[in-house]
């Protein structure tokens, strides 16, 4: 009776009745977890009552869910407690697909999370998230933008013209995609009020899938209900490249991350931040191969001579699958120094493929990548000198850094619907008169963009067109030509499509490049010439580089 009489209070009350972190079973699917600074009660999908600072933190909103791909939201079947140590205990809810664990101390205002796979399969995303309650967290906060979300009266006013994309009276667009970022260069994202923030920390971006040009979404308004969203995409191969699904190892861990909450200071939460990173890998975590780590250190050298400086180094599968599409195992981001040297610290043990390639800078006229299969982390593993093959072809002209990014050219960065429709039709370029910055970040709308160059002298018979896309979406078509020939053409035929431009990316989407051999270049004027034939609103190409050189 009076365990009964306990279950009533942490119910109804803003805070727990016991003391320390606890668990405690209500119903059959019902359970109250947290602390004596917060507490929730979870259902068999959703988290609700979300106790904090005196009040509930989620209200009418939805409340807090772990799903994949799309609204597969997992149902919790058991919690129990399954490991605890002498200030914290680990409580571990299970689904038929997986385990979501919340790592809960007697002293933090929130939890540390990870999931641990049983059998989600072939996924392309998995994530968890809360709804919380929209006047409580007004606002926004990512590392590129912290302003209030879009307000719940504006998007019902507005008018739906794709997914989860709106148009409002004036011509403008609320749109999720605007608050999307790469994951890889996070601090914490959150939403947050004037007295109440909810943050989500990652020490270590490891599980996380991709290179370093993941990207996903983050926190918004949801469109249907007003919930503020804090989202938590720890998968994802699909919003911002061609979709891929990977298959998923049993046991395999997403995280752990930090769900933080505070008084809705910023300042607070960057603490927290860099707190956390010298805690990271955390020794809690009751798991052999978590804690069996290395460290991989090498330098890169260009077959040319010179050093690798600033080149994008990634550590991921050892096989010939695109960076980017890579998403069954953990990754590592890094890039070289002045002198071309990387390293990656705390790398689980196993086997791995290192690959690379020019972030522009000093070595902006790579377009070649750096691949090395079967390499064995375990202790220390020190690659020396790596040679990266590289042409020395004389070049003609360059347009922009070959970086996989549309770094540079107008109307790149930051997400922003809509921004492809804003390049002119058509466009002329003249080399050695016109800089890289004047170029567009995207091709959209019917018409020409000329590339203008004057040749002296015939060098050779023959040159190398090398034409480098950072992004793609379908079914824009364009027509490659050089003093009017037909050298090929880029379309949905040969480009497999991804979401970014019509999602607000205006960086990079899925990188693709491409070559043709220029036969019928002549001594003076010259015209490299890109024609866009085929038009869909929103979709288009992103530039990454564009380079003729003699063959």
């Amino acid at each position: 009776m009076k365990a009964h009489s306990l279950t009533l209070a942490l119910t109804a009350l803003p805070f727990a009745a016991a003391k320390g972190p606890f668990l405690q079973q209500t119903s059959n699917d019902t359970w109250v977890l947290g602390n004596d600074i917060w507490n929730i009660t979870q259902g068999p999908i959703y988290g609700t009552k979300l106790y904090y600072q005196g009040k509930d933190a989620i209200g009418s909103a939805v409340g807090h869910y772990v799903g994949a791909d799309g609204e597969n939201n997992l149902v919790w079947e058991s919690a129990s407690i399954v490991n605890k140590g002498g200030s914290f205990i680990d409580v571990s809810f299970v689904s038929e697909k997986g385990d979501l664990h919340w790592v809960i101390y007697d002293d933090l205002a929130g939890s540390y999370q990870y999931f641990v796979n049983r059998a989600l399969g072939d996924i392309s995303i998995l994530r968890s998230l809360f709804r919380l309650d929209p006047d409580r967290f007004p606002n926004g906060r990512t590392y590129l933008k912290d302003e209030p979300l879009p307000s719940f009266k504006s998007i019902l006013s507005a008018t739906k013209v794709q997914d989860e994309t709106f148009e409002t009276s004036d011509g403008t667009y609320i749109t999720k995609y605007d608050w999307s970022n790469y994951v890889r260069d996070r601090d914490f994202n959150g939403v947050y009020g004037p007295s109440t923030g909810s943050w989500y920390i990652h020490p270590s971006t490891d599980y996380f899938s991709g290179n370093h040009l993941k990207q996903t979404l983050t926190v918004h308004r949801e469109s249907s209900t007003g919930d503020a969203v804090q989202l938590n995409v720890v998968q994802d191969t699909s919003h911002f490249q061609t979709q891929v699904t990977t298959s998923q190892p049993v046991g395999k861990i997403w995280g752990p991350w930090l769900w933080y909450l505070n008084d809705g200071d910023i300042a607070d939460a960057a603490r927290k931040h860099q707190e956390e990173l010298t805690k990271w890998p955390y020794p809690w975590i009751n798991d052999t191969a978590y804690h069996s780590r290395g460290s991989v250190s090498g330098s890169l050298k260009l077959s040319d001579g010179r050093v690798a400086a600033g080149a994008a180094v990634f550590l991921g599968d050892s096989d010939i699958q695109a960076p980017l599409a890579q998403g069954a195992n953990y990754y590592y981001t890094t890039y070289a120094d002045v002198s071309g040297k990387f390293s990656f610290a705390n790398v689980r043990t196993g086997k791995y493929g290192i690959y690379a390639w020019s972030n522009g800078g000093k070595i902006g006229d790579v377009y070649t990548n750096f691949t090395k299969s079967g390499i064995d982390v375990k202790g220390k593993t020190n690659l020396s000198t790596l040679t990266w093959s590289v042409p020395t072809n004389k070049r003609i002209f360059q347009i922009g850094d070959f970086d996989k990014k549309t770094t540079g050219f107008i109307n790149s960065g930051p997400y922003h619907h809509g921004l492809a429709a804003a390049s002119p039709a058509n466009f002329t370029f003249v080399v050695g008169t016109t800089n890289s910055s004047s170029w567009y970040y995207a091709s959209s709308n019917l018409g020409t963009w000329n590339v203008e160059f004057s040749i002296a002298e015939l060098e050779k018979p023959t040159a190398r067109l090398i034409v480098s896309l950072a992004g793609y979406s379908q079914s824009t078509a364009l027509t490659v030509l050089a003093n009017g020939a037909v050298l090929g053409s880029l379309s949905k035929d040969n480009i497999t499509t991804d979401a970014a431009t019509y999602r607000s990316g205006t960086v990079s989407g899925e990188w693709h490049q491409f070559e043709y051999v220029v036969s019928n270049l002549k001594k003076g004027k010259n015209v490299v010439s890109f024609q866009v034939d085929r038009y869909v609103l929103w979709r288009g190409f992103l530039w990454d580089a564009i380079t003729l050189e003699w063959i």
